[in-house]
């Protein structure tokens, strides 16, 4: 984990990768909470004998929703940022889906500082997140969050 306590700290970061989080299994106890918290109970997410037999996975699969929704939580793995007044979850944008994660695998943010600017005294991260799923090439998604930070 990378410690970032201002801007100058932050835009240090600016076109590299700032690190991975720690490996987090998907399985299929999140994928019903998700479900029932979202109202989106399709068979293909919720249903694991019928996914088994009918589903192109051969398993059930975690909605695309609830693998973006893991981006906070695996985000302050990779980055304490800190002396922060408020901090805003502003915008994701251009995110496209790779490939479906299967009920019991594991998953990985990698975070990359695309752009870090100051918006007078607002401190604007673009970051690209990309979600690896152990032992597959291809990546469960890759996009841009922004995130909107007011250092103290």
């Amino acid at each position: 984990m990378v410690t970032i306590n201002n801007f100058k700290e932050y835009k240090s970061f600016e076109g590299k990768t700032i690190g991975v989080s720690n490996w987090h299994q998907i399985d299929q106890e999140q994928i019903d909470k998700f479900a029932d918290a979202t109202l989106d109970r399709q068979w293909i997410h919720v249903d694991p004998e019928r996914a088994k037999k009918e589903g192109p996975f051969g398993s059930t699969i975690a909605h695309g929703y609830l693998t973006l929704s893991l981006i906070p939580y695996l985000w302050k793995q990779i980055a304490d940022v800190r002396n922060v007044k408020m901090e805003i979850n502003y915008e994701i944008e251009s995110f496209k889906f790779g490939q479906a994660v299967r009920v019991n695998s594991e998953v990985q943010l990698q975070a990359t500082a695309k752009m870090i600017s100051n918006l007078r005294g607002t401190v604007k991260a673009v970051i690209q997140a990309k979600l690896i799923i152990k032992g597959e090439e291809k990546p469960a998604y890759t996009g841009d969050v922004i995130f909107l930070y007011h250092f103290a």
